[in-house]
């Protein structure tokens, strides 16, 4: 006979906003970017100083694509912030705080972005960052660090996707 299976009630997870009342890593920032559309199509603003986001200026940008299923991470940077402005396809990141000064120190957080909920996100340095494709299509994104990337002296520190500090798999199943 089976043993009898309790069912988890859900917790509340957004306020009546739709924002997310979760816990958030100490200076992770997100900016949702809303589309101005009209009949020709739509633009989107990604990134303005004016914002007051992030003090650094626009030193270094480049755009990254994720191929359907793909994973790249974990990576950290000791020297920059990312700011990442999600563009196309369907991602699920993961962010893990390392930073033994930190007051969310060992906190994981996971947030989905799709061309449907387009988004600014900034990650602090020391800050571990991966991220998977979930979509059905490749996924675009970019970056614009704080600072270039220095190709003699890369500020990139990375881990295996599997590994005993990060206490996250991608691998975790579709889910309910």
């Amino acid at each position: 006979m089976a043993e009898q299976v309790e069912p988890l009630k859900d917790k509340q997870m957004v306020n009546p906003e739709g924002e997310s009342i979760l816990p958030r890593i100490h200076g992770v920032v997100i900016r949702r970017a809303l589309p101005i559309e009209d009949k020709r199509g739509e633009i989107v603003e990604m990134y303005r100083p004016s914002w007051g986001l992030h003090p650094d200026p626009l030193v270094y940008i480049y755009q990254i694509s994720l191929r359907v299923g793909a994973v790249k991470g974990w990576v950290a940077h000791k020297r920059q912030e990312d700011r990442i402005f999600m563009s196309r396809g369907v991602v699920r990141w993961a962010l893990y705080d390392d930073r033994h000064d930190s007051p969310t120190h060992k906190l994981l957080n996971t947030l989905t972005f799709s061309e449907r909920n387009r988004t600014l996100l900034i990650i602090p340095r020391g800050v571990y960052h991966a991220v998977q494709n979930i979509g059905e299509v490749e996924a675009f994104f970019i970056n614009m660090p704080s600072r270039a990337y220095d190709h003699a002296d890369p500020d990139k520190y990375r881990l295996p996707v599997k590994n005993a500090l990060i206490p996250f798999a991608f691998d975790d199943g579709p889910g309910w």
